[in-house]
């Protein structure tokens, strides 16, 4: 992990109540992020094809990304061990992986808010393209350090 966001999930998990979640979710200073993190490097670009939101894997066309699928619903069982939380224990909504490797990010009614694609980035894209935030972590233990404008996307 950074040392940026190592920084700010210390200060989550210190200011956390009881709530467990999988998926902390943090506003970032953009202006802080290393290079590597922001949306200026080649590989974080919102234009590179593979970030696209027209590519397969990451398109709103592929019904993988999309909460009629039952990996994707809000019902689903799962998701609830999935929760993208903040810091005051307040639930957004939740997380899954389609069978491509594309981590989707949903709000707690089940609308796709947000995407990583599988490979070459841990930038996250709004469904539109922009750039959103990043990933930072890996398997079960990771945070999602994002935009005020992505974030206020879980609220619409």
């Amino acid at each position: 992990m950074t040392v940026l966001i190592r920084l700010v999930l210390l200060a989550f998990l210190a200011t956390a109540h009881s709530a467990a979640a999988d998926a902390p979710l943090i506003i970032l200073d953009q202006t802080q992020l290393p290079f590597d993190l922001g949306p200026g490097h080649p590989d974080n670009k919102p234009s590179k094809r593979s970030n696209s939101p027209h590519a397969s894997w990451n398109s709103a066309g592929n019904t993988a990304n999309s909460s009629s699928v039952w990996g994707n619903r809000p019902s689903n069982p799962a998701n609830e061990k999935r929760l993208i939380i903040t810091a005051d224990g307040s639930v957004l909504g939740y997380y899954a992986r389609n069978a491509g490797g594309v981590l989707n990010l949903f709000d707690v009614n089940g609308r796709r808010i947000a995407y990583r694609p599988a490979r070459g980035t841990r930038s996250l894209f709004t469904t539109n393209g922009e750039w959103c935030g990043t990933v930072d972590g890996t398997g079960q233990s990771f945070v999602l350090a994002v935009t005020r404008s992505c974030a206020a996307r879980f609220h619409r």
